[in-house]
Parts: C-alpha cells; sequence; structure tokens
C-alpha cells in the first residue's frame, strides 16, 4: 500500500512539473490587502489560443492546490475531463477570519464577507481578464472553507457551478437552509460531498446528515453526489474524493466508454447521430467548449452504425468527420464503408482514393484504403 501510494505521489508531481504554474498575487480594496495565488495552466495553453477553459478554484491552496492540480493535469491529459485552469487562493492563517459568519445569522460577516466579495467582484474578474475563461467555475474546500462554498448557493445567480465539498465543518441551519434554497435554483448546479468513516466524529455526522437531505432533493438542474470513504481520516479522504469528484462533475466530458457502447450505442432505439452530437451539445451548454468530435468518438459510433446495418447513420458519420478531420482519412473511409454496404463499388473505390494524401488515423491508415481501392477495382474491373 505505501509503494502504491509513493507511486501515486510521485505520478502528481511529476504532471505538475510538465503543466504550467504561476505564482501570483492581486491586490483586493475588499480585503485591503494584497492575496498570492498559485495558478496552474494547461499544457498547451500558449499552443491553442482559440480554446478557453473551465476554471477550478481551490481554497486552502496552501495544501489542496498541488493535489488537485495534480488530477486535473493528469485527468485531462486522458480526456476524462476538459483541460482547466486551476486558480488556488492562499489563505494560510487567515482561513478562519476569511470563511467566519455572523453568529446570529450564520451568513458571512466581516472578514467573512469582504472574502466572499472578493472571489465574486474582484478574483474571478481579474482571472478572466487575464486568461481565457469559459463560463464554468468548480469550487473546492476543505472543513472551515468547504462550508463557505455552499453560501455561493444563496448568490443568484451563483458563482459557481460546482462545488466539491470535503469533510465540510457546517455552520448552524445550513443543511435546512441547502435543502430550501437547491429546489429553487434554475441554473444546473453539480454538488459533490465527501466524508471518511474514520474523519472527525462530528464532522462526519453533519455530512451524513447532510447527504440525507441533499440526496432527497427533487430537481433536473441539481446534480448530486456523495461519498463516505471506508478507512478514510479527516486528512486521507481529500486525495480519495478529489478524482471522483473531478470525474462525476465533468462525466458527460469523456469519450464514449466501452459501457456506453454496448448499452446504449448498440440498442435498437438509440439514435447514433443523435447520440453523438447531443453529447457536444451538453458539452457546450454545460461546459462553455465548443471542442470538436474526438477521434474516439467517431470511431465508436461508426462501429456501432456498422453492426447495427445503419448505413445512412455512417453517411451522416461520415460527413461530420470531413468537416471536422478535413485533413485526415476518417471521413473518406467512412463514406467509402458506406457505399460498399449500399452497393456503389465505384463510389466506394473513389472515397478510398481520396484518402491518399491525408493522415492515418488509429487502424484506418492510407495503405488500408488503396489497398481495398485495389480490390474493388479488380473485383469489378473498373
Amino acid at each position: 500500500m505505501k509503494n502504491i501510494m509513493l507511486f501515486g505521489f510521485i505520478c502528481l508531481i511529476s504532471q505538475i512539473s510538465i503543466s504550467q504554474v504561476i505564482y501570483d498575487q492581486i491586490k483586493s480594496d475588499k480585503l485591503g490587502t494584497t492575496r498570492k495565488l498559485k495558478i496552474q495552466l494547461p499544457r498547451n495553453y500558449e499552443t491553442n489560443k482559440d480554446k478557453t477553459y473551465p476554471i477550478i478554484l481551490v481554497l486552502d491552496a496552501d495544501y489542496l492546490f498541488e493535489p488537485v492540480a495534480g488530477i486535473v493535469d493528469y485527468s485531462s491529459y486522458w480526456e476524462d475531463m476538459p483541460e482547466a485552469i486551476v486558480v488556488g487562493v492562499m489563505q494560510g492563517n487567515s482561513r478562519y477570519e476569511d470563511c467566519s459568519y455572523d453568529s446570529n445569522t450564520y451568513f458571512p460577516s466581516g472578514q467573512g464577507e469582504n472574502f466572499f466579495e472578493f472571489l465574486g467582484l474582484e478574483l474571478m474578474p481579474y482571472i478572466d481578464k487575464k486568461y481565457r475563461t469559459a463560463k464554468f467555475i468548480v469550487g473546492i474546500g476543505h472543513d472551515f472553507t468547504a462550508n463557505f462554498l455552499n453560501y455561493y448557493l444563496f448568490k443568484s445567480p451563483p458563482l459557481l457551478n460546482g462545488y466539491i465539498v470535503l469533510s465540510p465543518d457546517l455552520a448552524p441551519q445550513m443543511q435546512e437552509r441547502l435543502a430550501e434554497r437547491i429546489p429553487t435554483i434554475q441554473e444546473k448546479i453539480f454538488y459533490y460531498l465527501a466524508t471518511g468513516s474514520d474523519d472527525l466524529k462530528g464532522l462526519h455526522t453533519a455530512a451524513e446528515s447532510l447527504n440525507l437531505k441533499l440526496k432527497g432533493i427533487k430537481s433536473n438542474s441539481f446534480h448530486y453526489s456523495y461519498d463516505n470513504f471506508e478507512g478514510a481520516t479527516h486528512y486521507s479522504l481529500v486525495a480519495k474524493a478529489i478524482p471522483f469528484a473531478l470525474d462525476k462533475i465533468f462525466s458527460v466530458y469523456r469519450p464514449i466508454t466501452q459501457e456506453e457502447f454496448a448499452d446504449v450505442l448498440l440498442k435498437d432505439d438509440t439514435h447514433i447521430v443523435d447520440y453523438l452530437e447531443n453529447k457536444y451539445d451538453a458539452i457546450e451548454n454545460l461546459f462553455g467548449l465548443t471542442d470538436k468530435i474526438r477521434v474516439s468518438d467517431f470511431l465508436a459510433t461508426a462501429t456501432a452504425a456498422e453492426k447495427r446495418k445503419k448505413w445512412d447513420a455512417l453517411r451522416e458519420i461520415a460527413e461530420l468527420a470531413k468537416k471536422q478531420y478535413p485533413n485526415n482519412v476518417l471521413g473518406d473511409y467512412f463514406l467509402g464503408r458506406y457505399y460498399e454496404a449500399t452497393g456503389n463499388p465505384k463510389k466506394a473505390m473513389r472515397s478510398y482514393q481520396n484518402g491518399f494524401d491525408k493522415e492515418d488515423v488509429d487502424y484506418i491508415t492510407v495503405d488500408k484504403m488503396l489497398d481495398r481501392a485495389a480490390e474493388i477495382k479488380k473485383d469489378f474491373g473498373y
């Protein structure tokens, strides 16, 4: 177990060393001081000039930034989540004052109110102005700062789209207030709550109680997940929860999985092209991203169309692929398969030949396409 943990730690450090980490500071009129920031940019930020990125806002960045940044970089490398800008706010000894609340209303007051406004009115505009940001923000906090994130749910519209709430030290009345407030929110909200069986007893009990309230909320716009990690302490649950939380929030972003392929794309009632287009419409609507359809998703949907003999769907997929990837062989290959299956060998041959000066993709190579064109020419005497 120790060796596994050491290997994971080395992986995280190596990932961070590849990404760009910037040490910055921002002068705050709200706080009357300057705050230090840690900012990790995606690996290809400088070369992808037209691309925008979601923001992962990390409170308690003194110790939470590195594990979050490492997992974000690792997960986005494998396309389990989009590349993102990680913004960490250094708090140090000021974390309790930053997240303080009134003893009567239990809402932010004093420096807590100032810190609340600093994040929304100063920090986020600063990041938006300086970097290419998409309009999707996920906040991450631990115990006291985790509770603080909840206050943004009472702002209309909420500042954050996603909430990763790790072993929260909840303010009085917070559970009841959340249960009342969340069903009234029209915007889509992703909320992840975590504790551990060996968490601090009071916090563990409070998290379990909050879970009972939140899981009963009926709302199409509220997407809720909860984990209670067996054997995890107040501190070790953080490392366990971060990848689970990001995976659940960004689940729609992932490439089509083998499970999706078998349980959805191969089902008779699934319109394959609609499923593909709806997936990327959801990515754009939720995260503000206009990414091209992945090559792997083209391959998955085309394979499903062939297995189900949905040749019109294959033709539509071919047309989409030709538009999005005009310089590779995908569209010409899919179109060739469509023409072969629908009894047009001459058009199939020409489609395969059209790929002669394009880039190979996975198992679809120019040589394979030219060989197939030669076989058709020989068989039909063209």
